[in-house]
């Protein structure tokens, strides 16, 4: 569909979710990124809140021009940070804007000089406990190994397809398609008050899964396994509260 889109128009941006944490699927942003070519093609932009540190985000490989995520996912920390990526095309596309940004906060001609040392406007105050809880986060996932942090993901996520088999619950999207991070699982049609079994796995278990969004409200339950809470020991006590809930 989007090589079919490029080929009939052409356009300044072609944006994309890593991660799509409302349906549980994974997009193929290096495949998409294959697409773009030449020095006339359109920016890529990419939404890596919950992809970045959970699974890998090649930024150069994939030809991502701007990229941007969140520390509250899978790099396990509080939310309120923004982490972001620009290629060298998206920062020129930035020196030839000729209308100023009329918004002081995203101005990122601004924040952008608190980076290469140039002179700078003051623009905010620095959050710093945030920055050393980030600072803090990214060590603990270099001792463990981004290879190990992103296999750790794996294996729980089929760790927990399997005991969800076990209890006759099955995934909504194909296993090639499969988020690691974000596990919508589908509601049996003999579940009357889907609210109600998730009610009880936080009231009597400490244990919150989300709600279906959208058109999936009340059909799915989405599941996260994301950073630290990642653990085989979480998987086992989630299945074993959600098969207490789920008897008659």
């Amino acid at each position: 569909m989007v090589k079919d889109k490029l080929a009939t128009q052409k356009y300044d941006l072609v944006a994309v979710v890593h991660a799509e944490t409302s349906t549980g699927v994974v997009n193929p942003v290096a495949e998409i990124g294959d697409l773009l070519n030449g020095d006339e093609r359109p920016l890529f932009l990419v939404d890596a809140v919950t992809s970045l540190g959970g699974m890998p985000v090649e930024t150069d490989v994939w030809k991502i021009d701007a990229l941007y995520s969140g520390t509250q996912k899978c790099l396990s920390c509080p939310p309120g940070l923004a982490p972001v990526s620009f290629s060298e095309r998206a920062l020129a596309k930035l020196d030839r804007r000729r209308r100023p940004v009329p918004n002081w906060y995203l101005d990122l001609s601004l924040i952008r000089g608190y980076w290469d040392g140039q002179k700078r406007s003051y623009h905010h105050t620095a959050p710093i406990n945030m920055l050393y809880a980030l600072h803090t986060a990214l060590r603990l996932i270099l001792e463990e190994g981004l290879a190990n942090v992103y296999q750790r993901h794996r294996d729980c996520h089929r760790m927990l397809v399997t005991q969800l088999s076990r209890l006759g619950l099955e995934l909504l999207v194909a296993e090639k398609e499969r988020l690691p991070m974000l596990n919508a699982v589908r509601i049996p049609d003999w579940v009357e008050d889907e609210a109600a079994i998730r009610r009880v796995l936080l009231d009597e278990y400490d244990i919150e899964i989300g709600a279906g969004l959208g058109p999936l409200a009340g059909k799915i339950w989405r599941i996260g396994l994301m950073g630290h809470t990642a653990r085989p020991e979480n998987v086992e006590r989630l299945v074993d509260a959600l098969e207490k809930c789920l008897k008659p």
